[in-house]
C-alpha cells in the first residue's frame, strides 16, 4: 500500500512537470473613449483573417540621453565621436531576449514559426492569423468601426491582454485600441484640435519709408545705416561678426525642412540681386523631395507665401558659396488642403531614417494615419507612389521654421519623434527649429481664442518641438529702428496688426518633458533672479482645469539661443516686404553652425552635432540678450534677463567666440 502510494505521488509529479503551468495575462492597453468619428460595428467574423503587428519595445531609450551627452558634452572622452547609423540601430533596437519571448510565447499557443516575419528593423513580429486565433491570444474581441462620414472599416477592441512575463517586450498590438490604418484617408470637417500646425511664421508688414538716419548711424559705412528699418545679409554679417563664406566642402550643406509652402525661383534671383549681389543668378537649393511634393511654384502662386523664400534667401546669403539642401515634404493635397492632418515632421523622418517608418516607442508604431499623411494617396492630384523610407542622408544641419502647441499632438506620439531628433543628434547631426511667435500662447483659436490653456484660456501653451529636449530651439531678437548693429539687441515683440497684434518671440516650459540636466544649473540662475510672481505647477499630469499655475516649473526650458528676426527684407510674389518671426532666426542660427562646421571640417575634425551641451557650457560665446518680454496670455510673458531666460534663451551669436571654442574641441 506504502509502495503503491510512492508510485502515485511520483506519477502526479511527472504529470505536473508535462502540463505547462497556465500563462497568467495581463491587461496591456484599454481604449479611454470612443475613437474620434468612428463607430463601433459587428463583431468581426471568426473566420476573417487579420494582419496582426505585435510592436517590440524599443531597447535603451532610458539611456538616450546619456548616451549623447557622451558625444556632445564638452567634459566628455568621447566628445565628437559620433554613432554610425547601424550603431544607433543595434543599440535601441528590441534585445533578441524579447524576440525569442515572443516567438516562444507564439509558437506555445499554435502560431507556427514559419507564419512569423522578423521586420527588417527588428522592430516588429508580423503574421496573418484568424480573428478567433487573434482573439484567444490576446484574450479580446475584435469589433469593426465604422467611419462616420465615408464608408471606410478599420478593426479594434476596446482592450486585449499579454501574458505578464511579456509586458516589458511588448510596446502595442495592431489591430488593438488603435484601431487598423485605411488605405485611403478622407477629408474631415475641420475642427479646432485640428488646426493647431503653424508655422513659427514670418508675418509680412508694409515697407518703411521716409525713415532718418540717426547721428550715431552716420558714423557706419551706408549699407549700415538703416539696420533698424531693413534687416539685411550685411547688416546680420554685421551684427554677428560673420565673415564672408569662402568654404564650401561637398559634405556640408546646409538643410532646410519646408511643408505646404514652395520657394519662387524669380523672387530668390530678386533678392541677390538687391540684397546678396555675390550669389550668383540661378543658384537654388538642391532638391530632396519627399512623398510626392514639388520643388517650386512660379511667383503668383497660392502656394507661395513667403516661408521657403526668406528661408532660402537669408542661409544662401551667409553660406554661400555652400549649397542649400531642400526637404520638402508632402504632396499638395495634404498640404495646405488637407485639413483631416496635423503632421509635421514624421514623413521627412521616415525618409531619413528608413527604420522610422515602423519602429515602435511609446505605443506608437510608425506614421499615425489620424495625424500623418497616408502614402499612396489615392486621390486625383496625389502621390501614389509608396511612403518613401531612408532615401536622403541627413545634412550635418537641418533648420525648421515649423512647429505647433504641444498640447495638439498626443504627448506619445512627440515622444517618438523627439527619440529620433536623439538618434540624430547621435550621428553628429545639429537639428535647430524656430520657437514660435506669439510668446507664451500659441497662435489665437489654438487652444482658446488667445491661443491659452485651460478654461479661463490663462495656461501658458508651449510650442513643440522646441520642448524637445533634443533640438536646439532658436528664438527671435530684434534692434529698434533708432538702433545700430553695434547696440545690444531686444526680444523681439512687434504688433503687426489683427491676430498678430502681439507678434512675440516664443519660449516657456514643456508639459511633456522634463528638463534635461544640460539645462538645469541655467534654469535654477534664472528662477532665482526673475523672482516670478505667476503661480506655477510641478507636474506632467496636470489638469488644465482645476491647475491654479501658468506654467510647468519643472518643464523643458527653451528658447537654448536666439538669432535676429525682424525687419528682414525680402522678395514674394515679386514684391520687396519685411519680415518678421522666429521663422527667421532658425535658418540664420542654423547658417551659423554650417559656418563653424567648414572650419572644423577643414581641419580634418568632424562637425559640431548637438550643440546644447557645450552652449550651456559656455555662455559667454553668445550676446546676452537682457531687453523685452514675450507677452501672452494676459500677461507680460517672461522677460530677458542677465544670463539664460525663457524669452531669448542664452542670447545671439558672437561667431569669432563661437568658432574659437567649437576649433579647440576634438
Amino acid at each position: 500500500m506504502l509502495l503503491r502510494q510512492v508510485y502515485l505521488t511520483l506519477a502526479i509529479a511527472a504529470l505536473s512537470e508535462a502540463v505547462p503551468a497556465p500563462i497568467k495575462h495581463v491587461l496591456h492597453e484599454k481604449r479611454d473613449k470612443a475613437a474620434l468619428d468612428w463607430v463601433k460595428g459587428n463583431r468581426v467574423e471568426s473566420d476573417a483573417v487579420l494582419p496582426v503587428r505585435i510592436g517590440l519595445s524599443q531597447n535603451n531609450l532610458d539611456r538616450g540621453y546619456d548616451y549623447l551627452m557622451e558625444v556632445a558634452h564638452p567634459d566628455s572622452e568621447k566628445y565628437g565621436k559620433y554613432w554610425t547609423a547601424e550603431e544607433v540601430h543595434d543599440a535601441f533596437a528590441p534585445s533578441a531576449e524579447a524576440v525569442d519571448a515572443v516567438r516562444d510565447w507564439l509558437h506555445a499557443a499554435g502560431i507556427d514559426p514559419s507564419r512569423i516575419v522578423h521586420s527588417d528593423n527588428k522592430g516588429w513580429l508580423a503574421f496573418d492569423a484568424y480573428a478567433h486565433e487573434a482573439e484567444g491570444l490576446f484574450k479580446t474581441k475584435f469589433f469593426e468601426h465604422n467611419h462616420m462620414s465615408s464608408e471606410s472599416t478599420k478593426i479594434g477592441c476596446d482592450e486585449y491582454h499579454l501574458p505578464q512575463h511579456l509586458r516589458d517586450h511588448v510596446d502595442y498590438v495592431t489591430p488593438g485600441v488603435k484601431l487598423t490604418p485605411v488605405l485611403k484617408k478622407h477629408k474631415k470637417a475641420k475642427r479646432a484640435s485640428q488646426l493647431g500646425k503653424v508655422k513659427a511664421n514670418a508675418v509680412v508688414a508694409s515697407e518703411v519709408h521716409d525713415v532718418l538716419i540717426s547721428e550715431k548711424a552716420k558714423g557706419l559705412s551706408p549699407d549700415l545705416q538703416l539696420c533698424g528699418y531693413n534687416m539685411t545679409p550685411t547688416c546680420i554679417k554685421a551684427l554677428y561678426k560673420l565673415p564672408d563664406a569662402t568654404k564650401a566642402n561637398k559634405h556640408n550643406s546646409l538643410g532646410l525642412y519646408e511643408q505646404g509652402d514652395y520657394f519662387a525661383k524669380s523672387d530668390l534671383d530678386l533678392f541677390y540681386k538687391e540684397y546678396a549681389p555675390w550669389v550668383p543668378q540661378g543658384t537654388y537649393p538642391i532638391p530632396a523631395l519627399i512623398d510626392g511634393a514639388n520643388f517650386s511654384v512660379p511667383a503668383g502662386s497660392a502656394l507661395n507665401t513667403g516661408e521657403s523664400d526668406i528661408d532660402i534667401d537669408l542661409a544662401t546669403a551667409l553660406i554661400y558659396p555652400q549649397a542649400i539642401t531642400l526637404y520638402q515634404v508632402d504632396d499638395q493635397l495634404y498640404e495646405p488642403e488637407e485639413v483631416a492632418t496635423t503632421n509635421l515632421f514624421n514623413t521627412f523622418l521616415d525618409a531619413l531614417d528608413g527604420s522610422y517608418c515602423t519602429y515602435s516607442a511609446y505605443g506608437e508604431t510608425g506614421d499615425d494615419p489620424k495625424i500623418d499623411p497616408v502614402y499612396p494617396d489615392h486621390r486625383p492630384g496625389g502621390y501614389k507612389g509608396k511612403l518613401q523610407c531612408g532615401i536622403y542622408k541627413p545634412t550635418n544641419v537641418i533648420s525648421a521654421s515649423y512647429g505647433q502647441a504641444e498640447a495638439d499632438l498626443p504627448p506619445n506620439y512627440t515622444k517618438r519623434q523627439c527619440n529620433e531628433f536623439m538618434k540624430l543628434g547621435l550621428q553628429g547631426h545639429s537639428i535647430l527649429f524656430a520657437s514660435g511667435d506669439y510668446g507664451v500662447a500659441s497662435f489665437a483659436g489654438d487652444g482658446g481664442p488667445n491661443g491659452c490653456l485651460g478654461p479661463d484660456h490663462k495656461i501658458f501653451s508651449p510650442q513643440y518641438p522646441s520642448n524637445c529636449p533634443y533640438v536646439t530651439s532658436v528664438g527671435g531678437t530684434m534692434i529698434y529702428p533708432d538702433q545700430t548693429v553695434k547696440d545690444p539687441e531686444s526680444v523681439m515683440h512687434v504688433n503687426l496688426g489683427g491676430t498678430a497684434s502681439n507678434f512675440s518671440t516664443a519660449g516657456g516650459f514643456s508639459n511633456y518633458f522634463p528638463q534635461p540636466e544640460y539645462q538645469k544649473r541655467a534654469v535654477e540662475k534664472y528662477f532665482k533672479k526673475a523672482k516670478l510672481d505667476y503661480p506655477y505647477y510641478s507636474e506632467f499630469e496636470v489638469n488644465f482645469n482645476t491647475t491654479k499655475g501658468l506654467y510647468n516649473r519643472i518643464g523643458r526650458a527653451y528658447p537654448d539661443v536666439a538669432a535676429n528676426g525682424a525687419q528682414f527684407r525680402a522678395y514674394t510674389d515679386g514684391f520687396d516686404y519685411h519680415y518678421y518671426g522666429s521663422s527667421l532666426a532658425s535658418p540664420l542660427f542654423a547658417s551659423v553652425l554650417n559656418l563653424i562646421n567648414e572650419e572644423r571640417l577643414a581641419i580634418g575634425k568632424g562637425p559640431v552635432g548637438f550643440v546644447n551641451p557645450v552652449l550651456y557650457e559656455n555662455p559667454h560665446v553668445l550676446h546676452d540678450i537682457k531687453n523685452g518680454t514675450n507677452a501672452g496670455c494676459g500677461t507680460y510673458g517672461f522677460a530677458a534677463i542677465e544670463g539664460w531666460d525663457p524669452a531669448s534663451g542664452l542670447g545671439t551669436p558672437d561667431y569669432p567666440k563661437m568658432k574659437k571654442l567649437f576649433l579647440d574641441l576634438p
